[in-house]
């Protein structure tokens, strides 16, 4: 397993419409791979490989860039930065964190707080208050200096390093660079394998923010067999009744079936699932009662498109902590070679 390349497609920053030092780490990765990349001008890299025959069917990967961050939106006198979020947070998950202000001259490393009282002089009634996102600043520790190297629409992401931890992977932004990795990976795994149908690995922009990036470029493939490519939820940990845990780590990959955005294509659906059992790949069913993922773009664009979703089990999704199981995703990416060879 490529644990190096996930390791830098996770520590390097991008959030959405600021996606460029992703895109920069895959293009590095894919000479040789595909017969046409191109950016779109939505910033989304679209790659092609061509089929070996005529009226092929087309088959989109949609892998989306982009993490959840901040856009910096006012730096007061004091040189303290007030954040706009481009992803959904939770502020629970945000207090005392280290993280990095993005610039056009360079990075800054600085710490985000929320305003109010330390705990040695709050009182009963403020430790209780969760704070509203608006509430949190960052200090870069230069003071009024900060409004000569910061600008508005900067950005900021969680400044935390990729681990190994027994059997997992841990870091901020696994969501969704493990899509990252295996659009990559599965390509360089296929070889010249696949040749009946005409694949497109798009390397999705802005999908926390709306799926942005993978209506565009959906709309210009218009394939007839989008698969998102995603994490979910593994809700496997104390206090979630098993009910709600929607996967379990250890036990492969998900195949999604709905979400809020999409229903999959239920012979779609039915094919994976062959496909796993046929080459024993560990799989569980999965669903989402909120959320979206890429391939309802796919789903949805111009004529329509028959769906699916292939996605890897996180633990704590949202956070720093987001935790994956290594064989999860190497059972994400041995479906999506089978399915591509059977082609």
């Amino acid at each position: 397993m490529n644990t190096d390349l996930l390791r830098e497609l996770c520590e390097t920053p991008g959030v959405p419409g600021h996606e460029e030092r992703v895109r920069d780490v895959i293009m590095g990765q894919i000479e040789g791979l595909f017969d046409e990349v191109v950016v779109d001008p939505m910033g989304s890299l679209l790659c092609r490989r061509d089929a070996n025959k005529p009226d092929a069917p087309k088959i989109m990967l949609l892998c989306h860039m982009d993490e959840i961050g901040f856009l910096v939106s006012h730096i007061d006198k004091s040189g303290n930065l007030f954040l706009q979020p481009v992803g959904g947070f939770d502020p629970r998950n945000l207090f005392s964190r280290r993280v990095l202000v993005c610039t056009d001259d360079g990075d800054f490393k600085g710490v985000m707080n929320p305003g109010g009282k330390p705990v040695h002089i709050a009182s009963p009634e403020d430790r209780k208050k969760v704070p509203e996102l608006g509430e949190f600043f960052v200090d870069l520790g230069m003071g009024d200096a900060a409004k000569d190297v910061v600008k508005v629409g900067d950005y900021v992401v969680m400044d935390e390093p990729f681990i190994e931890i027994g059997d997992k992977f841990v870091s901020k932004a696994l969501d969704n660079r493990i899509a990252c990795w295996l659009g990559v990976e599965v390509m360089k795994a296929l070889g010249d394998k696949g040749r009946g149908a005409e694949i497109h690995v798009v390397f999705t922009t802005q999908e926390e923010v709306g799926l942005r990036g993978a209506k565009t470029s959906a709309y210009k493939i218009q394939p007839d067999i989008g698969i998102g490519i995603d994490t979910t939820l593994a809700c496997d940990t104390p206090g979630i009744p098993e009910k709600d845990a929607t996967t379990t780590q250890g036990k492969g990959f998900g195949l999604h079936v709905r979400d809020s955005s999409f229903i999959a294509d239920k012979a779609l659906v039915r094919e994976v699932e062959a496909l796993a059992i046929k080459h024993d790949i560990p799989y569980q069913r999965t669903m989402l009662a909120a959320g979206g993922q890429d391939g309802a773009a796919a789903q949805q664009a111009a004529a329509g498109a028959r769906a699916v979703g292939i996605v890897v089990g996180t633990r704590y999704i949202h956070t720093v902590t987001e935790m994956i199981h290594k064989t999860d995703l190497a059972a994400a990416k041995d479906i999506l070679v089978a399915y591509l060879a059977d082609q």
